[in-house]
């Protein structure tokens, strides 16, 4: 014991570094891992239409997104990795209780990457160089090792939440180790689902929020058609997946609620449970009490049980060191639904215009909105994953293992963060430089003749 002590007073040391350097590390991989799942869809649908229209516009821009597509690849293998090293230097506890069923995900996630890379590289030396349609085919590979991979991530997260495919034994070690039913727990298909969306929201928005603030620029919101298409393309895919995502959300609002209801509690600020609970909109969580808040008769009991009188638990239910940082959770949650619901309204504003026009609003301020969408795209993503993840603790594995028992005791945690944040602060330059780089080629429109203007897309 008088050895263990240092050890444990080590590891209560090193848990606030790990939790920061971890924090930043997905924080700033999950944007990647968004261009990862949705762009190549973007590029190849951009690249289908100028094949099929014989359109040089949309070639171009496809050919311009692919080269992006490389740069983010690259970008993101160099974030992947480190988490990758982080899971086992930051969090030895995790990896060596539950390696042998929480490791499954990450080894199928390491195939999925790997035939990624090797398509990409095929589809952008292939360009030019291998007929038109086994070029496009090239791309399905990407799009489907894209998919997959951020597949096996979410499953591996959901496992953290909900975990299943195992035993403990009266020592409380892993015993009969099943990692296929560890991969399908009860939180896989709808946190995956509800993260694919986000990946075409973040990726749609920021691509096309880049096109935006270039048309105002130029004041050209019906002039160069290249941006036009840049702009178009992806917002419309965006806009498609907002409505759905509305949808989404209330099937994780009910798997949140049936298996980690002090989460959903602290999601909406719940002290006392009961039945015909409210919807609570904003205020500050103080003393036990959620307060200046904007409530919604029932909303909360409709919303996760179906029932304007269902029953639903609070904090109360659980002891105070078992709750989670309630005003961290309530707040992320608050905004990452806010930004949704203006997101929604932006892709119905879109979808309005082009059902009674067959093109996209005309007015500066929807172009502001749509260059404001991509921002504010990746703080929804990001609040949403500050639910996700603060809202499990004090348990790096729900109810079974607290993340203080999973750091490292080892020294110098510290110097690691700050040396991961230098890393990514010259990724983060890095990147936007090769992107601006890309960009500026095209920031001088060509010359167009009046017909040109309204060419489909």
């Amino acid at each position: 014991m008088d050895q263990l002590g240092p050890l444990l007073a080590g590891a209560e040391q090193n848990l606030f570094p790990a939790r920061m350097q971890m924090a930043l590390s997905l924080g700033w991989h999950i944007v990647f891992a968004c261009f990862g799942i949705a762009f190549p869809v973007l590029v190849a649908v951009a690249e289908w239409r100028a094949y099929r229209n014989d359109d040089p516009d949309l070639r171009e821009l496809a050919h311009t997104w692919a080269k992006a597509m490389g740069v983010l690849f690259a970008a993101g293998a160099v974030s992947g990795t480190l988490l990758s090293f982080e899971m086992g230097i930051l969090w030895p506890g995790l990896m060596a209780r539950f390696g042998e069923v929480f490791g499954f995900p990450f080894v199928l996630e390491g195939f999925a990457f790997f035939v990624e890379a090797i398509f990409v590289g095929v589809y952008l030396f292939g360009w030019d160089r291998l007929p038109p349609k086994v070029h496009l085919l090239s791309a399905v590979p990407v799009i489907i090792a894209g998919a997959a991979g951020g597949f096996f991530v979410l499953a591996a997260n959901a496992w953290m939440n909900n975990p299943t495919g195992f035993e403990l034994d009266a020592q409380g070690r892993v015993s009969a180790a099943d990692p296929v039913r560890a991969l399908f727990g009860p939180s896989t298909w709808p946190q995956f689902v509800h993260m694919y969306l986000a990946a075409y929201l973040v990726t749609g928005c920021l691509v096309a929020s880049v096109y935006a603030v270039a048309l105002m620029r130029r004041r050209m919101a019906n002039g160069y058609r290249y941006h036009r298409c840049g702009l178009l393309i992806p917002l419309a895919a965006a806009a498609i997946a907002a409505p759905i995502q509305v949808g989404v959300g209330d099937w994780i609002a009910t798997t949140v609620a049936r298996n980690q209801p002090v989460k959903l509690a602290a999601m909406e600020g719940l002290f006392h449970g009961g039945t015909a609970v409210p919807l609570s909109l904003g205020g500050i969580y103080r003393n036990d009490e959620l307060r200046y808040a904007l409530e919604i008769p029932w909303g909360l009991s409709l919303l996760v049980t179906h029932d304007p009188n269902g029953h639903v638990s609070g904090l109360e239910a659980v002891a105070p060191e078992l709750r989670p940082p309630v005003n961290v959770v309530h707040l992320a949650y608050d905004l990452m639904v806010g930004i949704g619901m203006a997101l929604l309204l932006l892709a119905l504003w879109l979808g309005w215009s082009w059902w009674r026009r067959r093109q996209a609003p005309e007015t500066v301020w929807f172009l502001r909105a749509v260059a404001v969408s991509g921002v504010a795209a990746v703080v929804a993503m990001e609040a949403g994953w500050i639910v996700t993840e603060v809202g499990r603790q004090p348990f790096i594995v729900y109810r079974i293992m607290r993340t203080a028992d999973a750091v490292s005791p080892a020294p110098g945690l510290f110097a690691g963060f700050y040396a991961v944040l230098a890393i990514y602060v010259v990724l983060t330059v890095l990147t936007v430089w090769v992107l601006r780089r890309l960009a500026r080629s095209h920031d001088t429109p060509a010359p167009q003749e009046p017909s040109e203007q309204g060419a489909p897309l």
